[in-house]
């Protein structure tokens, strides 16, 4: 191992850790997705069943298992945690970031030698979006990762020729399946045929059907899938038609956002990169279409990786943009491709190019929007409690913080050097961005968004286990609530189904006891307690029949 490979391996390390790892048991499980995944992983493992997801005892069908499989794997090791819920995405993210690694040191000319092999990796990782999907219990960390490999081998075999390479994509854009559905072999398709069509290489599509990748990608995607409908017979209905097509095609699960919701989305979850991915972008799509308006041949396959870059980018943008259902999470499998084209826009620049310093308004452009996440790191705790930023002295410190942050890196940027020091300056405030958040915004998040508090004051006045209801609350409680007590919440918005008919404890909004009281019709209930962060009381609910008292 020479001494470069021994210090990237030491920074990779170190980022990924710090990333992806540290402080991810700091605040509770937010959200309702993800302690619901996490639960359905601890149901199943606690059934011994790895085919039939379940949540509440009946099976849930909406996903499919690779994150469920890992989650069980993580808990058995390190028991049932929040943190151990997240682990799965925080090995992912690194082994997505070693990957990109690996293949730009193997295949990449020239990366091996100036470093531009840890700026591809590095950049990949620092990306907003990865690190908030790296620390989250969800399946879109698992799609990108098995996603970003199974690209990375299909180029592998393009430049190479080596079958082995186009067996790793077919193993991992199976993975890709187990993660989240039949959208990882679609993606990759409309991304090798864009990519074929702008090179003018058709072939490409025959010759990447290869029957024994095919038959790999039946043998490890299919077999689960067959179990599952075999023991539950609603599941093509269920996941295929309703979460995958109906998903897709209609607004069914209330996520309705206008054609254009992913141009922000991507812009903020490149952060801080944006500036400098949109940069190589516009390059290479430029040439491009130079070469392709004086109908040249196009250039070498060396120099053709930016234009498949830019196809797998842009290519599941456009997909998702379509999509009358829209998610934050859909397009995190096209960040890495931001990475890997800012990486061979950097080695253009400073090798073949020989320009040491970008252009000022890029550079001004990009240290604005580099410094700005330390703003809401730093103020955090306002939003999350107050719903407000904050006025006087703490807005006018984090604006100054973010200014000197801010001028630092212009200043560095701009000199002789300032392209070879993006990396190293824009990962300051990346650093010191997450720092902050988890040392100013753990406590707030945890009291005030995750019901891992609420469950802990609850278990503080209950005298035997009860159990558990909510009423008029946000779902995400709900689901919290089943998580940190392993047990169904029941939902008296449900109806008198919804209801129990044993003594149980109630969880509703503050100043609700009245309107509980009536909706109980004369079953005694009785105020416990009240946790102020989330406005909520707590009553004791006695078994139907009992007298009412208040």
């Amino acid at each position: 191992m020479t001494n470069r490979t021994r210090t990237d391996a030491l920074m990779l390390a170190g980022f990924c850790a710090f990333l992806f790892l540290y402080g991810l048991g700091q605040f509770g499980l937010i959200g309702a997705d993800e302690p619901r995944y996490a639960q359905v992983a601890r149901e199943m493992l606690e059934r011994h069943d790895w085919i039939t997801p379940v949540l509440g005892g009946q099976p849930w069908l909406e996903k499919p298992p690779l994150y469920y499989w890992q989650a069980m794997i993580a808990y058995s090791i390190f028991g049932v945690r929040d943190w151990a819920a997240r682990l799965p995405s925080a090995f992912n993210a690194t082994l997505l970031v070693l990957a990109i690694y690996i293949f730009l040191r193997r295949f990449r000319p020239g990366f091996e030698l100036a470093g531009f092999a840890l700026d591809g990796a590095l950049i990949a990782a620092s990306s907003a979006g990865v690190i908030g999907y790296a620390r989250a219990a969800s399946m879109d960390m698992a799609l990108a990762a098995a996603f970003t490999i199974g690209m990375l081998g299909w180029w592998a075999w393009r430049d190479t020729g080596m079958k082995v390479y186009l067996a790793v994509f077919y193993g991992f854009i199976a993975l890709g399946m187990l993660a989240k559905g039949p959208v990882a072999p679609f993606l990759a398709a409309i991304v090798i045929v864009a990519y074929a069509a702008a090179v003018r290489e058709f072939r490409l599509i025959l010759k990447t059907l290869w029957l024994p990748g095919i038959l790999l990608f039946c043998a490890i995607a299919l077999p689960w899938y067959f179990a599952v409908q075999m023991r539950n017979p609603d599941f093509f209905h269920a996941f295929i038609i309703e979460h995958n097509l109906d998903r897709f095609s209609t607004n069914l699960y209330h996520h309705p956002e206008p054609f254009w919701y992913y141009l922000p989305v991507t812009a903020l979850a490149l952060l801080p990169w944006t500036v400098f991915v949109t940069a190589a972008l516009v390059q290479e799509v430029r040439s491009w279409w130079a070469r392709k308006s004086d109908n040249a041949s196009g250039r070498s396959l060396e120099n053709q990786f930016g234009i498949f870059a830019c196809c797998w980018l842009i290519l599941p943008v456009i997909f998702f943009s379509i999509s009358q259902s829209k998610l934050p999470g859909y397009i995190l499998p096209a960040l890495p491709a931001g990475g890997l084209l800012l990486a061979e826009y950097l080695r253009q620049g400073l090798i073949e190019r020989k320009a040491a310093s970008p252009a000022k308004g890029l550079v001004v452009l990009h240290a604005l929007l580099a410094a700005a996440p330390i703003v809401p790191a730093l103020l955090i705790a306002y939003p999350v409690t107050q719903h407000r930023l904050p006025g006087g002295w703490p807005m006018l410190v984090a604006l100054a913080i973010a200014f000197a942050l801010c001028a630092a890196i212009a200043l560095t940027l701009v000199r002789a050097t300032g392209l070879r020091m993006l990396r190293f300056i824009t990962l300051v405030p990346i650093v010191l961005s997450v720092g902050a958040t988890l040392k100013l915004g753990s406590v707030p998040i945890d009291q005030t968004l995750s019901a891992r508090p609420v469950a802990q004051e609850i278990a503080s006045i209950e005298t035997q286990p009860l159990p558990l209801a909510v009423y008029h609350v946000r779902r995400e409680l709900e689901y919290g609530l089943t998580f940190y007590r392993n047990q169904l919440t029941v939902n008296y918005d449900w109806g008198s189904g919804g209801v129990p008919q044993q003594a149980h404890l109630l969880v509703a909004p503050q100043d609700s006891q009245m309107e509980v009281a009536k909706f109980l019709a004369g079953r005694r209930v009785s105020y416990l307690g009240h946790y102020a962060a989330q406005r909520l009381d707590y009553f004791w609910v006695a078994a139907a029949g009992t007298a009412s008292a208040h």
